[in-house]
Formats: structure tokens, C-alpha cells, sequence
């Protein structure tokens, strides 16, 4: 049996130095997480606490992110929105899966989604820079035509300026097949490429922004309407996504980030 005088020693005792340093260490952990929105695992909170000069491993993080009920969102599966079953051309696979690029602006990818709301469906078609993975165009609508990857595209060209080399890629959707959209690019000098069909790995960055957004984001709310869920989606993408959430690609740095360090150097 265990004396009661040596339980209450053990009671009263004074905290240890790892106790302490667990103590201040909780709080900043629990801060990160926060300002994470709730969707970085130890990982990427090593990361972060790395960037204050604090070397914690994942181990230990974990340990205390479940002391104190810290849980990441969990993530779920979602359809593909590809309308392939047409008879418009179709580009060349020219990307190939070559997804490491040397420099901003010169490979684009990019793919359409929905948002349920309970108006309807909103639609987000983006463009996403390979370099850094940064979301550089985008448009929502609550409609799948053309228009609405022309419009992110189109956002895209008037925010960057890239060169006339820059290579577009996408799946084998009707909306990037169309008139409109082909003529959009012969007009800008950009060469398209769309995978295989029903290959999603071949447009696999896209896909990967997508999982995110709705792993972090949708999944977790219920929108009453389309404006509700454009406001929300809109700085998700441009305050969280491309200027703040560490990317293992970019050995995590935020897409902005990323792109910064590079001009500079």
C-alpha cells in the first residue's frame, strides 16, 4: 500500500524542470494552433515553434496537444466536378506530372470545385502558381460554365503578368476545352496542357488545394447562402491559405513567403 505521508509529499512537491518548461511550452503551442484555425498537427507546429527559436519535438508536442484537448479537423472525402464526356479537343499532357518548378510564373495549374449552401451550389474555379503553390486567380459562381475559368484565369494574367511562356494546366473539363477558353489562351500566347483522362495524379497539386480548403474550412460550416460562403472562401484563400499557412512544398513557408524569400535572394 502507498504511505500517506509519501503521497502527500508527492502532493506538495515541488514541480520539475520539464513540468515548468511543459507549463510555458502549452500556451504557445495552444497559440500556433489557434491562429491555425485549428488544422496544424505537430508537424507543422514544430515548424512554427522552430521559427521562435524553440526545438520541440513532434513527440513531446503531441503529448501536450492532447493534454490539452488540441485535435486537428479531420478529413473527408469529395467528388471531382470533371464534366470529360465531351467532344471538344483536348490538349496534350505537356506537364506530366513535373510539378517541381523553378521560378514563379512559369506553370499554372489549376481545377473547379463546389460549395454546398443552402441557396444552392457555389462553384470556385483557381489558378495556382507551381513554384509556390500560391493561389493567383480565382472566381465563384453558381454556374459551371466557361466564363467561370476564364474569369480566374483571366485574374491570374491581370495580377502576375507572367511571360508568354507560361504553361496552363487542367483536366479534360468542358470548361477548359471550350472555344472560349482556348481562344482566352491563343490570345495570351500560353501553351495548355490537361491530363490524362481519369487521372486525377496528373493534377494532383490542384487537387491537393481543394482537400485542404475543404478539409480546414468547408467541411466544418454550414452556409446559408452563396455571399455567406464567397466572403468566407475569399479570405480563407488570400489572408490564410497564400500569406500565412506553412506548406511542406515551400519547406514550410507560406506561399507569399516563399515568393518573397526567392526574389530576394
Amino acid at each position: 500500500m502507498f504511505p500517506r505521508n509519501a503521497y502527500y509529499d508527492w502532493l506538495h512537491r515541488s514541480p520539475t524542470a520539464r513540468e515548468q518548461a511543459d507549463a510555458e511550452l502549452a500556451p504557445v503551442i495552444q497559440e500556433i494552433f489557434t491562429k491555425s484555425r485549428a488544422t496544424y498537427g505537430t508537424r507543422r507546429i514544430r515548424q512554427s515553434l522552430l521559427r521562435q527559436n524553440l526545438s520541440v519535438g513532434r513527440g513531446r508536442i503531441g503529448r501536450l496537444m492532447s493534454a490539452t484537448g488540441l485535435a486537428c479537423k479531420t478529413k473527408r472525402k469529395f467528388k471531382a466536378t470533371t464534366d470529360s464526356k465531351h467532344n471538344l479537343p483536348v490538349a496534350e499532357n505537356i506537364l506530366d506530372r513535373q510539378f517541381t518548378v523553378q521560378k514563379p510564373d512559369q506553370v499554372y495549374v489549376g481545377d473547379i470545385t463546389y460549395i454546398h449552401t443552402k441557396e444552392g451550389w457555389l462553384y470556385l474555379a483557381v489558378v495556382i502558381d507551381l513554384f509556390s503553390r500560391q493561389v493567383v486567380g480565382w472566381s465563384m459562381a453558381e454556374h459551371m460554365c466557361a466564363s467561370l475559368v476564364n474569369d480566374a484565369l483571366l485574374m491570374a494574367l491581370w495580377k502576375r503578368k507572367p511571360g508568354k511562356d507560361l504553361l496552363w494546366h487542367s483536366d479534360r473539363g468542358s470548361q477548359y476545352a471550350a472555344t472560349s477558353h482556348r481562344k482566352l489562351i491563343k490570345h495570351f500566347g500560353i501553351r495548355q496542357s490537361m491530363s490524362r483522362k481519369g487521372n486525377c495524379w496528373d493534377n494532383a497539386v490542384s487537387e491537393s488545394v481543394f482537400h485542404t480548403l475543404k478539409t480546414e474550412l468547408v467541411h466544418h460550416r454550414h452556409y446559408q447562402t452563396r455571399t455567406e460562403a464567397k466572403m468566407e472562401i475569399f479570405e480563407y484563400i488570400e489572408v490564410f491559405y497564400n500569406r500565412e499557412r506553412l506548406h511542406s512544398a515551400n519547406n514550410y513557408c507560406s506561399p507569399v513567403d516563399y515568393e518573397m524569400q526567392f526574389k530576394s535572394a
